[in-house]
């Protein structure tokens, strides 16, 4: 993922990092690049690989996907938080896991970044990590008090020899309440990336909007990460086959819907401006 990211933090784009929990939502996400010839990131968000499968199974499957895929592909544990389960995907062939230990005291996330760090870079593979804190869309928003201060963002990025950097500065994760947009403070994101100099990372980009998007990858954000809206134009897609043919069979109706999601999936590419850089 670090060469995905350098790459873009060139050309002044950003890829998209698509939250997965299985072998159609893996396939769909990757077709969809395709289609755009565009690089992808397959998230694997901690609470889905615990509740879906383990590790091995999650690396073995995006490994054979990716071997036949004609974009570049990697795969990365979402929101680690377990230091024992973020060297176990590493372990299983992970290409990049985000260490997020946001909740510490400064000093303590940066300290237990730090082991992940050299753990995963003993193996070649990328390490993303957060500072500041993000709020849910339905519920307590990101506020100012959740913010990255880009001060703290330069000392973090220092210390911690990371990869990439998640910054709170507007988004929040989850959907939000219909016709809101979230106001982003790009005058902030300038700021941290000045201060870094790192690939930054949007998290919560699903309903963030074209502009902020736009906005966003033009100061420094290399990554955007989407799960809500993928998953939600997957769901509507599933229901409109269901209406109209509500006897249908399970294994056609998990093949009709795929392309609801992937339409979601290619707007954002567009978005980011990652079409046609794929290697």
């Amino acid at each position: 993922m670090k060469d995905m990211l350098q790459k873009a933090q060139q050309e002044h784009y950003a890829v998209m990092a698509i939250n997965c929990f299985n072998l159609e939502t893996m396939r769909s996400v990757i077709q969809a690049a395709e289609s755009m010839h565009s690089p992808i990131i397959i998230n694997i968000l901690q609470d889905h690989l615990l509740r879906h499968g383990d590790p091995e199974i999650f690396a073995w499957l995006a490994a054979h996907l990716a071997k036949d895929a004609r974009v570049d592909v990697a795969l990365n544990l979402d929101h680690g938080r377990d230091a024992g389960l973020l060297k176990a995907a590493l372990d299983a062939g992970f290409t990049s896991v985000m260490a997020d230990f946001s909740a510490m005291v400064l000093e303590d996330n940066i300290q237990a970044t730090k082991e992940i760090v050299n753990y995963a870079h003993e193996k070649g593979a990328t390490v993303e990590a957060e500072l500041g804190g993000i709020g849910d869309a339905a519920g307590h928003q990101t506020d100012d008090d959740m913010k990255t201060d880009p001060n703290l963002a330069a000392r973090f990025a220092r210390e911690t020899s990371i990869d990439c950097l998640a910054v709170s500065y507007g988004s929040s994760h989850g959907t939000y309440p219909d016709g809101f947009i979230p106001p982003f403070d790009i005058q902030r994101l300038k700021a941290i990336h000045a201060a870094t100099d790192l690939p930054l990372v949007l998290h919560g980009g699903s309903g963030s909007g074209q502009k902020n998007i736009e906005d966003s990858v033009a100061n420094g954000v290399c990554k955007i990460n989407v799960g809500c809206d993928f998953m939600d134009g997957s769901r509507d897609g599933l229901a409109a086959v269901l209406k109209q043919n509500p006897d249908i069979n399970y294994f056609e109706l998990i093949s009709k819907t795929q392309s609801a999601g992937q339409d979601v999936i290619r707007q954002y590419i567009g978005w980011a401006g990652s079409e046609g850089k794929a290697a």
